[in-house]
């Protein structure tokens, strides 16, 4: 009567099966030790790309409310107009809690012609025009910008209705102008403007780049801004909800319907969901990458098994059960499955630290990665050698021995 082999044994023979070869194991580590870097990697990018973007949410789109015309009924009729926003708005609301800055912004539809030089060249190809924006002196600070040349219009030259200019950096660009030391002008519809400014980056609405902005006043009286397009509220954190209804009813306390308000939603509930997205992206890569891992480690001990034939055979006929040689193949499956994936933790805890690194990030990693990282190598590695093991239990010792 069989009794089998002893544990022990099939661990010591796992272990010189695996060792027996070494450039082999070293080809199928390599999957291995790819797929578990992968997995650990990806999750700690999930993490810290996740709070990297909390952190930009929280710095720009948590603190801006905006506020733009909407429809409302007319003179108590049945009939829908376009609401309008009054010119005053920055006063009104920057009394209410919770609001920082306000800024008020006008566009027109009129084509204004923007040049650098007053006197054009005809056979020249024709430019797109550039955009004109009338803004209130707040505008910097609500956008979040900052200044590359001179500086930005202020109070007074909004009250007197100065004829000055701030360019966008891409504006700037385009008319050739790089400085304001020594006092450049543009000329819109053949009017001299003071360029006494250009911005340097804008932490929201990107279009101011590529625009010419004038104090409000000077845009309702020289360029003939009829209605202000938007305010744009920078609030304190956590104030969103609080200035988007009380805005309304201080702008138009009679119809507070008529505007359409944009307010950031609330912050925990999009940082899971920006969280949960990111997880599930990068674990279905690292997924992916750890099967591929999983289907080397099959290939290889498949391919042992069909070697190993004779020697297979051998142990057959000296007392080893079908289930003991399943269990060896399983055993080498799993132990290739475990180097690669202690292997694959180390090579993916330093790619992170090597790209936060770089990127001046925070890494972040959960502290169950690491192990989960080596149980899943382990059990990738069994898996694999399922049908290996299947397939080496099936072998007859006589056959086994005749073909060697």
């Amino acid at each position: 009567m069989r009794h089998g082999i002893p544990l022990a044994d099939l661990v010591r023979e796992s272990l010189e099966g695996v060792g027996s070869r070494p450039s082999r194991l070293i080809i199928t580590l390599v999957g291995t030790v790819l797929g578990i870097a992968a997995l650990v990697a990806t999750i700690g990018f999930a993490q810290t790309a996740s709070g990297q973007i909390a952190q930009q949410f929280d710095a720009l789109a948590a603190t801006r409310v905006t506020v733009e015309p909407g429809k409302t009924y007319a003179g108590g009729t049945n009939t829908r107009a376009t609401a309008v926003l009054p010119w005053d708005s920055v006063d009104r609301v920057s009394r209410l809690a919770g609001v920082e800055h306000a800024a008020l912004i006008a566009t027109t539809k009129a084509a204004h012609r923007v040049d650098a030089v007053r006197v054009q060249d005809p056979s020249a190809p024709p430019l797109a025009p550039t955009p004109l924006i009338g803004a209130s002196p707040e505008l910097l600070d609500v956008v979040e910008g900052t200044i590359g040349a001179g500086r930005f219009f202020d109070a007074g030259h909004e009250r007197r209705g100065d004829r000055v200019a701030v360019l966008g950096k891409e504006a700037a660009q385009r008319l050739g102008i790089n400085r304001v030391s020594g006092q450049p002008a543009i000329f819109v519809d053949d009017r001299a403007y003071s360029v006494i400014g250009i911005l340097d980056s804008v932490g929201a609405r990107g279009n101011l780049q590529d625009s010419v902005i004038v104090p409000l006043q000077t845009a309702r009286n020289e360029l003939g801004f009829s209605t202000p397009e938007s305010l744009d509220i920078r609030i304190a954190l956590g104030a969103g909800s609080v200035v988007a209804r009380q805005a309304p009813i201080a702008l138009n306390p009679n119809s507070t319907d008529a505007y359409r308000v944009g307010a950031p939603p609330n912050s925990n509930e999009l940082r899971d969901q920006v969280e949960s997205d990111i997880n599930v992206l990068f674990l279905a890569i690292g997924i992916v990458a750890l099967i591929g891992g999983g289907i080397g480690i099959a290939n290889v001990t498949l391919l042992s098994v069909t070697e190993r034939r004779g020697e297979i055979g051998l142990r057959r006929a000296l007392g080893a059960t079908t289930r003991d040689v399943a269990r060896q193949f399983m055993l080498e499956s799993m132990t290739t499955g475990v180097l690669g994936g202690l292997i694959g933790v180390v090579v993916g805890l330093f790619a992170l630290i090597g790209v936060c690194l770089m990127q001046q990030w925070t890494p972040v990693l959960a502290p169950w990665t690491a192990p989960v990282g080596v149980a899943m190598g382990a059990l990738v590695g069994l898996a694999a050698g399922g049908y290996p093991a299947v397939k080496a239990a099936r072998i007859e010792p006589v056959d086994a021995l005749r073909e060697s």
